[in-house]
């Protein structure tokens, strides 16, 4: 860390690479960096963390010298239970300063599971018996909060786990419940309690991708991939010693943990942690522009969707000269949205491209060199990204020509170490060791990425594939518009069409029509037209802020089920279709009736069929009592 590199393209990562990675990145483990760290200036602030927006004069302040003590005594009180090297302890913690604690102590003990406070306790559930849970921290009773109650609810029926430990809550000996707050300054923050030798490739965490129903997808990640990520992050973003990060991405999510955490802690940079929602509190976004003039914040990390909601928020009379860039990343970014929200805030957007299976990220638009707007840059340092074609099964077949669409595949020390569940690691390598991301897109001749969808994005019209982003990057250029998402919808003659989601910003008045006018005479190709424009109050979207395509598509097929059981006429009573996600077939359509008086279930179950017969998704029809 320190050394300066001017990041123009590829010829200067190949320079980088000059000197072997094992030469450059020499520690052994995230706590030793993190020690390294803190020590570079243990007065200086580590975190100010905000209680909401509106609070944003009034920040807890935490010096390194704290932050790496309460690490040190979270990674005593673990290993005094019983956490070992192998050993998981899972957190469902909002973005509070004791979720870095509980992470980094984590490591530094054992292993660290963060979990998503807002999925229902049943996944959680799920999650931690995938891990083999030892130790699980939630937060306590409190207003506005229901983790508490989410876990107290499953913790019997974890096999594995051993202790509960509440944040801001109390203990409770008799169920193995422990107040962090009541135990943790009777552990030194001087030093270490236990030995532990941590190898460079045992295994750090176990970050949740996926699953939310059936078994869990659990990447398992090394110390030494988390490593890497910080110096190759330290390496394409320009930081430097003391270098203010905002945090408003959930710190379960492998962005919030080592993009704004691990990487600014390892060379004693602030993190201003925005409130315990992060960019989910509208007080925080209301004074987005107010706390960047405070803290004097030089990069933030986003997605899509928080740069939406910024552009419609006025800069004012706030100074934001401080910020160099936003990092942008998780999902593609409109161009139009690009190009605007750098003409409102003067400031540059980084685009790049990454998974938790890479340890957050792989490739990045040059901070020293063309940023090509739409893509997602070129790779980072030691690793390797390259497109591949792959037959029907997905079966390796050749590496593409540049320009050519294919398969993204990545390799290098930041890539993971597989699933825990090896049912989800059939198919997931390719020849050479590189991971298929499952992600579609082309290298130009610059070594660039572009993206160009997800295998599970891409609407396939009659044997047509059709890009999603042909349909959206449109329609974002239309007036008023807000958010776009183009899925396919179930046809009984193409198989599936395309249609269109649409977010109206703050008092439009566009109607379905208007927008359609617009799509037919500006979507380029005609088989991408949209068939139809849904104006929706919302748009889905995950925690992380991405949109949740899966939602759309479900009721994409819903609404095209309810209206071909509509000729079930005088046959049925009622009708209610279901959609959601289904483990063995993608999806599963439920459909429930409650035939007429004087039909049963027989003749309407038969006539349904008929209906449904040129429909391919897997359904099942249920009796409404």
């Amino acid at each position: 860390m320190g050394e300066k590199f001017l990041i123009r393209g590829i010829k200067d990562i190949e320079e980088i690479e000059t000197i072997p990675c094992g030469q450059r990145v020499k520690e052994r483990s995230t706590i030793e960096l993190l020690e390294k760290g803190a020590a570079i200036d243990p007065d200086a602030t580590a975190i100010s963390f905000l209680f909401n927006g509106d609070s944003y004069e009034s920040p807890v302040d935490i010096p390194y010298s704290r932050l790496i003590g309460r690490i040190r005594q979270t990674a005593n009180m673990f290993a005094d239970l019983g956490v070992g090297p192998n050993d998981v302890v899972t957190y469902v913690l909002p973005n509070i300063p004791q979720t870095h604690f509980v992470l980094w102590g984590a490591e530094a003990a054992g292993i660290a599971n963060p979990i998503n406070p807002l999925l229902e306790a049943g996944t959680i559930k799920d999650i931690c018996i995938s891990a083999q849970t030892k130790v699980l921290v939630t937060m306590g009773e409190m207003a506005g909060s229901d983790m508490w109650q989410k876990i107290d609810a499953i913790r019997k029926d974890i096999p594995t786990l051993k202790y509960v430990i509440r944040v801001m809550g109390p203990g409770d000996a008799a169920e193995n419940i422990i107040g962090y707050d009541d135990a943790i300054d009777s552990y030194p923050a001087d030093r270490y309690t236990f030995e532990r030798d941590i190898h460079p490739d045992d295994i750090a965490s176990l970050y949740h991708t996926g699953g939310t129903t059936g078994t869990p997808k659990l990447a398992r990640r090394t110390h030494y991939n988390e490593v890497v990520m910080t110096h190759d992050l330290s390496i394409m973003g320009g930081f430097e010693k003391g270098a203010t990060l905002l945090c408003g991405l959930p710190l379960f999510h492998c962005n919030g943990t080592i993009v704004t955490g691990l990487t600014p802690f390892s060379f004693a940079g602030r993190v201003v942690i925005l409130s315990p929602m992060g960019y989910r509190d509208p007080s925080i976004m209301k004074n987005f522009y107010k706390i960047v003039e405070k803290y004097r914040a030089e990069k933030f990390s986003a997605v899509p969707t928080i740069l939406s909601v910024l552009l419609d928020i006025p800069v004012g009379d706030a100074d934001i000269s401080s910020l160099d860039y936003a990092i942008c990343g998780a999902a593609p970014l409109s161009v139009e949205l690009f190009k605007r929200f750098e003409a409102h805030t003067g400031m540059k957007i980084l685009e790049g491209y990454g998974l938790t299976e890479g340890a957050v990220a792989s490739a990045i638009n040059p901070k020293d060199g063309e940023r090509k707007v739409g893509s997602v840059g070129i790779r980072m340092p030691y690793q390797q990204v390259k497109i591949v074609i792959l037959d029907e099964t997905g079966n390796y077949v050749r590496d593409a020509d540049p320009g050519e669409i294919g398969t993204i595949a990545i390799k290098g020390p930041n890539i993971f170490r597989g699933y825990v569940e090896e049912a989800h690691n059939q198919s997931i390598w390719l020849p050479g060791d590189f991971f298929n991301t499952g992600d579609l897109g082309r290298l130009d001749e610059d070594g660039y990425l572009w993206l160009t969808g997800r295998k599970k994005e891409l609407i396939i019209r009659g044997g047509h594939n059709i890009d999603p982003a042909a349909i959206e990057e449109p329609l974002y250029k239309m007036p008023k518009i807000k958010t776009v998402a183009a899925v396919g919808r179930p046809d009984p003659h193409a198989g599936e069409v395309p249609v269109a989601y649409v977010e109206l910003a703050e008092g439009a008045d566009l109607d379905e029509a208007e927008i359609m006018a617009w799509a037919k005479s500006h979507v380029g190709e005609k088989a991408a037209v949209p068939k139809e424009i849904i104006i929706t109050p919302q748009i889905p979207l995950t925690p992380v802020g991405k949109i949740f395509k899966p939602a759309l598509r479900w009721d994409a097929i819903r609404r095209t089920y309810e209206n071909e059981l509509r000729a079930l006429g005088d046959m049925v009573e009622t009708v209610e279709v279901s959609v959601g996600e289904d483990k063995v077939h993608g999806s599963r359509v439920t459909i429930g009736v409650k035939p007429a008086a004087g039909r049963d279930l027989s003749s309407v179950t038969e006539k349904t069929i008929e209906l449904l017969t040129r429909y391919t998704l897997y359904y099942e029809i249920k009796e409404i009592k």
